[in-house]
């Protein structure tokens, strides 16, 4: 069980780590990405409010014209440029009229051809898009007074240094995971160490409950066979009776329970036929259900194989026919339906009229009834609990749900074992 436990902490864990780490990195990729972004069509702003051309202004004594000139180009203060960034942009410019390429500016940077230039131009034409990207550069698309131009400013660097701090960021926090993990791993089974040795102490108290109250209980039924043989039958000894025996029915069924969550225990598997085994639960229970006045709708498909433990199988069968007859209305309806589609699919309705008051995902929790005074109907609220972990060990999923307002049913997906 502490196994068991520890898997689920540390695949949490572990989950929750890689779900944070990827957010974090997201986060810093968005951010890194459109800080360089942002930063070239600052520059192609710049570039394409001069036409084309990169203002340099006087580095000795600007004028207040030139000073404002500079703060509303980005180049003054609290602005991201520097008065360096005339002589450190690589740029080029290429103009159009009537759709024709007129011109080029390859003054500013050397690694492009004219005939690459023009090239570079067509596509962002092409594209249709005010701004983009193309081969590392930055390009904007504006008007001039014969035409439309268009200023590509080389942002390659810029990305290469944004990626290199996404890669580090990538790395920190990939290795931080795994140094995360590692500690998950090592403290895991001191973390998980007191659940589980609460629930094998839960289990180590069943079993010793079963020891002492099946010794106690037997006795006690012996001692009526022989208190009946010399006082006779009479109704307070059948109570006795009734009740002892209700009490060695609870003990088994929490034994068998016990038993079953345990990971280590293996039920022993061989092929058999599922259909025959609905087939002859639901005859079992037909009788006891026209008897009570409710009536048996069975729909049956035949030649169905299934490979797992056919008594335990058999078990979780009588468990919902069972529950089925019991918590069905007087006069009401029971739909079985079993039929192949991936899987084997099992389906076992019933109408009751309190089904709103039902909370469906706590009909599998040990004890839980669905009336809240706990009105004796012969059950203790364990029944489904067994079905549940027989279905848990067949890798098969069980789940209830409601039909309407007055039915509700369990359905079974027997899965391979």
């Amino acid at each position: 069980m502490i196994y068991k436990l520890q898997r689920k902490f540390i695949l949490i864990s572990g989950i929750s780590l890689v779900v944070v780490f990827g957010i974090i990195f997201a986060v810093i990729c968005v951010m890194n990405v459109s800080s360089t972004t942002r930063e070239m069509d600052r520059l192609t702003d710049v570039i394409a409010s001069h036409d084309g051309t990169f203002p340099r202004p006087d580095a000795q004594r600007p004028t207040p014209e030139e000073r404002e000139q500079r703060v509303s180009f980005g180049l003054g203060r609290g602005a991201p440029l520097n008065r360096e960034a005339p002589f450190t942009t690589r740029y080029f410019t290429v103009w159009f009229e009537s759709g024709e390429i007129i011109e080029a500016d390859l003054g500013s940077i050397s690694s492009v051809t004219q005939e690459e230039a023009y090239g570079y131009a067509e596509k962002a034409v092409a594209k249709g898009e005010e701004r983009g990207w193309l081969s590392g550069f930055r390009y904007k698309l504006f008007h001039t007074e014969n035409g439309q131009a268009v200023v590509f400013v080389d942002g390659s660097m810029s990305l290469s240094v944004s990626y290199g701090v996404i890669a580090s960021v990538g790395g920190v926090l990939f290795g931080s995971g795994l140094v995360i993990l590692l500690l998950i791993v090592v403290f895991s089974r001191r973390a998980v160490t007191p659940a589980a040795e609460s629930y094998e102490k839960q289990k180590q108290f069943i079993t010793d409950a079963n020891h002492e109250l099946k010794t106690p209980l037997t006795l006690i039924l012996t001692n009526l066979d022989i208190a009946e043989s010399q006082v006779g039958k009479n109704e307070w000894l059948e109570d006795i009776r009734s009740e002892g025996k209700r009490m060695t029915q609870l003990v088994d069924q929490l034994v068998t329970l016990s038993r079953m969550d345990e990971e280590e225990q293996r039920l022993e598997y061989t092929d058999f036929s599922l259909s025959e085994a609905v087939s002859d639960t639901v005859f079992e229970f037909r009788h006891l259900a026209e008897k009570s006045g409710k009536r048996l709708d069975v729909k049956l498909e035949s030649g169905i194989e299934y490979t797992g433990n056919e008594e335990a199988v058999r078990k979780l069968l009588s468990i919902l026919m069972d529950n089925a007859v019991k918590y069905c209305d007087e006069g009401g309806e029971i739909c079985v339906s079993f039929g192949q589609k991936r899987h084997p699919v099992l389906k076992v309705e019933n109408s009751y009229q309190d089904s709103g008051a039902v909370e469906l995902d706590r009909l599998f929790d040990r004890f839980y009834r669905a009336d809240k005074a706990r009105t004796y109907m012969g059950g203790f609220g364990i029944g489904l609990s067994i079905a549940k972990a027989i279905a848990v060990k067949h890798n098969s999923e069980i789940s209830a749900y409601r039909k309407g307002e007055d039915r509700i049913g369990f359905k079974v997906v027997f899965k391979k074992s």
